[in-house]
Formats: C-alpha cells, sequence, structure tokens
C-alpha cells in the first residue's frame, strides 16, 4: 500500500511535499488553437447572424416610446378641429423603416400599432377603419353619430381587435394611443348649413392660401378648417407633437349619407328614386370626385410618411355637374330627368386638385375611375333605399 504523504493535524490537512508549479510562458498562439478547435469559428458566426436577424425583426426594441397622453385631451377639445388633421402620440420612426409609401422592405414584419379614429363611423372613418383592423392593428373608434352610423362599423362588433366609444370630441378624454386620425367634423351641406372656399387660383396647389368669405353660409366649414391647420401647426412648432395635415377633395363611395346633400349622393338618390337630378346653377361648375378607397390609401400613406403637410388628396379629374349627372343617367337610369335650380350662395366654381406633391413624396395616386366606382356605390345606395324607402338612412 502507498503511504500517504500527508498528515492530518487539528483537523487540518498540510501537504508535506507540496511545492508550487513554475508559471509557464505566455503564447499568442493558445487562444488562437483554441478557437479554431471544434468549429467554435462557426458557432460564433452563426451567434452573430442570429443576434443581428433578430434585432432587425424586432426594430422597436431599440426605441423608446413617448407618453403624450397627458396633451390628448387638449388636442380633442376644439370643436373646429380640421376633419381630415392626423396626429400620432409617439415617433413615426417606430417601425425603424418607414418609408414615404408606407410599405416595409420584403421580409420585415411590421408592428401592429393602436389607432385611434374621430368619426370612424362615419363615412370615410368607417372605410379608413376597415382599412386598418385589416393590416393587424387595433382600433379605438370615437363618435357621436351626428353624421355617423353604427352599421357602418357593426361588422367589427366583438372583434378584440376593436373598440367603440360613443363620445362627442369636444369633451376630453384620455387614451393611449400610438396613431391618431381626426376625422370627426360634418362635412355634409344639410349639416353645417372647403378650405380654399371658391378659389382664384385653378387646380389649388396647397401653397394657395384659398379665397374664403368669413361670414358666409359656409363659413364654418371653410374657416373652421382652416383653424384647425392652424392649431395643428401651433401644436406641432409650440409642443413639438408630430403633425400630418391632409386636404380631402370630393369623395364618394359606399356608406355616403343619402340624404346629405353632396352632389354625388344626391344624383344617385334621386335616380334610384326616379326622381329628377337637381342642378344648381347652369352645371357648368366642376368638382374632382375620388372613390373613398383611394382616399384611404392617401392618408395612410401620409401618417406612415415623414413629411407634415399639407397634403392635397383627390382626383384630378374635372367634371361638370352636368357631366356628372350624365355619368348617374347612365349607371342608373338614361330616361332619367335633369331639373336646374338657382345656385346656392358662396358654391365654387371651379374644384381641382394638383396632387403633384402628393405624388412626388408619398408616391400617391387615385386609382378608381369614376365610371368603376360610381357602380359600386350604386349597389349601396339601392339595397339601403329598398330597406328603407321612405327614410333618409343618413
Amino acid at each position: 500500500m502507498k503511504q500517504s504523504n500527508y498528515r492530518r493535524l487539528d483537523g487540518i490537512i498540510h501537504d508535506e511535499e507540496y511545492t508550487p508549479k513554475s508559471a509557464k510562458p505566455w503564447s499568442w498562439t493558445k487562444p488562437v488553437r483554441y478557437v479554431m478547435r471544434e468549429q467554435r469559428v462557426l458557432f460564433i458566426l452563426v451567434g452573430m447572424i442570429l443576434a443581428t436577424t433578430f434585432f432587425v425583426m424586432q426594430p422597436g426594441l431599440l426605441f423608446t416610446q413617448q407618453d403624450h397622453t397627458s396633451n390628448f385631451s387638449d388636442k380633442l377639445a376644439n370643436p373646429n378641429r380640421h376633419e381630415i388633421t392626423s396626429y400620432t402620440s409617439e415617433p413615426m420612426r417606430q417601425m425603424g423603416v418607414l418609408n414615404p409609401g408606407g410599405k416595409l422592405p420584403l421580409g420585415l414584419k411590421r408592428k401592429p400599432l393602436r389607432v385611434l379614429v374621430t368619426g370612424g363611423a362615419g363615412f370615410v372613418g368607417s372605410h379608413l377603419v376597415d382599412r386598418l383592423i385589416e393590416r393587424g392593428d387595433s382600433l379605438i373608434v370615437l363618435d357621436n353619430f351626428f353624421t355617423g352610423r353604427k352599421s357602418n362599423v357593426k361588422h367589427h362588433l366583438g372583434n378584440p381587435q376593436f373598440e367603440l366609444i360613443r363620445h362627442d370630441v369636444v369633451e376630453p378624454i384620455l387614451l393611449e394611443v400610438d396613431h391618431i386620425y381626426h376625422l370627426a367634423c360634418p362635412a355634409s351641406p344639410v349639416h353645417y348649413n372647403e378650405v380654399y372656399g371658391d378659389p382664384l387660383e385653378h387646380p389649388q396647389s396647397e401653397s394657395y392660401w384659398g379665397h374664403v368669405n368669413p361670414i358666409g353660409v359656409r363659413s364654418c366649414y371653410d374657416e373652421g378648417k382652416r383653424t384647425a391647420e392652424t392649431l395643428t401647426m401651433d401644436y406641432h412648432r409650440g409642443a413639438n407633437v408630430e403633425v400630418r395635415i391632409a386636404r380631402i377633395f370630393n369623395t364618394y363611395g359606399p356608406r355616403m349619407c343619402i340624404d346629405d346633400g353632396r352632389v354625388v349622393s344626391n344624383f344617385v338618390a334621386q335616380a334610384l328614386r326616379r326622381q329628377p337630378l337637381t342642378v344648381y346653377g347652369d352645371g357648368k361648375q366642376t368638382r374632382s370626385f375620388q372613390y373613398v378607397s383611394d382616399l384611404v390609401e392617401g392618408l395612410i400613406r401620409l401618417m406612415e410618411s415623414e413629411h407634415i403637410g399639407p397634403f392635397n388628396l383627390g382626383n384630378p379629374g374635372e367634371f361638370t355637374m352636368l357631366d356628372l349627372a350624365n355619368v348617374v343617367k347612365e349607371v342608373i337610369d338614361p330616361q332619367a330627368k335633369i331639373q336646374f335650380k338657382e345656385n346656392t350662395e358662396d358654391d365654387p366654381h371651379k374644384r381641382k386638385p394638383d396632387i403633384t406633391k402628393a405624388k412626388n413624396l408619398l408616391h400617391w395616386e387615385p386609382k378608381v375611375p369614376l365610371k368603376e366606382g360610381l357602380p359600386l356605390m350604386v349597389e349601396d345606395f339601392r339595397r339601403r333605399i329598398l330597406e328603407d324607402p321612405m327614410g333618409s338612412q343618413l
């Protein structure tokens, strides 16, 4: 048996023959040989690739969100807010790779947002809600149902991504959201009695300041929108709030109020009811008509761009009122009659948007011509009129 070369004293072990090892000289080749063995280089490269991919796919981890909810009640407190002004309560660069067209590079997944749409049960608002929910966002809709209708959004009730609140934007409310589309404004002559008024410039560009009668029957609408743009820019300059301003031109499509006094809905409803089509004045006034899906695309592209605006969002195709009446007759009833009446006060003679700025900076322009979009609106109006032939279905 090998004799032990240590002895125990008072519970402590002492090694009688221990001698420390002499220090070996350091060699730079040791770490290199260690890394090169057993495919360690491959594992290091794979780890770097995985880490890079993770941070590219999750850009939100690289940003700190800013909380602007304390200012929210102020943003909704003015009843004359621009019906088409959009706000955001956190940096627009939230996704890290936003581009002017609002589309992400191939392979990158967009981060869902929590979005507020005021007037979201209205004509334009409800179509915007459809589009945002379709792409995966969570929606809060505020509407006092003055001109909006619950039926416009009823297909979303029960969807966990959707919340409907009956609320008037003149009253404060605190909500935590990423984007705000402010569309709460009655836009039809029946309910109020566009930014450019009766313009002296044709077509109208964003640099044109307008020609508005401040005491006319349209002034609450014209001046309300102009004041809203002023307030919007004051919030931007004074409180560093990110804002977007759109100027919406005549828009038509399903879910318009049937008897709202606007020319497209008037003509369509009259033709379906076998009534004469009412043309005010000589019918030579011009308007430009865009289908609602084109407008929704423009609003989203503007919101997700780097540009404040204002931007004209409209179809530059110009029609006289007589041209429009004849298109409606062609689609619905070629035998329909046209009835002329005295023109209304301060009715703009010409209205055509210059959308060069939106084309160049947002890469947006309308795609749906009147003769394709109008039948879709007619189908919706026909169904609603048949369901309630005596009601206005506002």
